[in-house]
């Protein structure tokens, strides 16, 4: 896998965080984090929901080629409607999706539901998460439906093109939800959220 250098460290540091337990990933595409995660700890079990089935379909194949099947379960789902329990999710994570949301604060709600009490929300959005890759050896890295998705991936992306948030704006969304704890720290383009119910 050619992105080892986004979300190979966003792994390590959920796994030194978390020892045990159980995860949902918000947008998960092909599954590379989970799949990063479930192979750092077998303590861990990892939900991965995406919009786009076809995402799904490959997630679920990159799971099985990594040996991780048992640990990681991935299907189509609607971040703004989770289909879960109540305190379901030791944890939530999100990379690469908050500046996409129509209604973030709906988003926000919907992960503070699902989080056990101490739970913690993750939201990584890398505006550029391109930036950290080698572009030519990750594109040509490329499976077919890879490129297909990529092509519809730039689509979406000149259709809907990403908010910018302030972190003033970022911090009332986050009080809206009625999240205990947060803290936002922001890296060149990337927003970091980390909160906690």
């Amino acid at each position: 896998m050619a992105i080892d250098t986004y979300y190979v460290p966003v792994a390590k540091e959920v796994v030194t965080n978390l020892k045990g337990g159980h995860i949902l990933d918000l947008g998960t595409g092909p599954g590379y984090l989970p799949i990063e995660i479930a192979k750092r700890s077998p303590h861990i079990r990892v939900h991965g929901i995406d919009l786009s089935r076809r995402l799904i379909e490959k997630a679920r194949s990159n799971a099985s080629k990594a040996g991780v099947s048992e640990q990681v379960h991935f299907e189509v789902g609607n971040a703004s409607k989770l289909k879960f329990d109540d305190e379901s999710f030791d944890m939530v994570i999100s990379t690469g999706m908050f500046h996409t949301l129509k209604d973030p604060i709906k988003v926000l709600k919907e992960c503070n539901r699902v989080l056990k009490q101490g739970g913690k929300a993750w939201i990584y959005d890398p505006a550029r998460v391109t930036s950290q890759i080698d572009i030519r050896k990750w594109k040509a890295a490329f499976t077919f439906m890879e490129r297909f998705m990529y092509v519809l991936f730039l689509l979406y992306a000149k259709i809907n093109p990403g908010r910018v948030y302030e972190r003033e704006q970022v911090a009332t969304m986050i009080e809206s939800a009625n999240f205990r704890g947060y803290e936002i720290q922001k890296e060149g383009n990337e927003i970091r959220i980390k909160l906690t119910k």
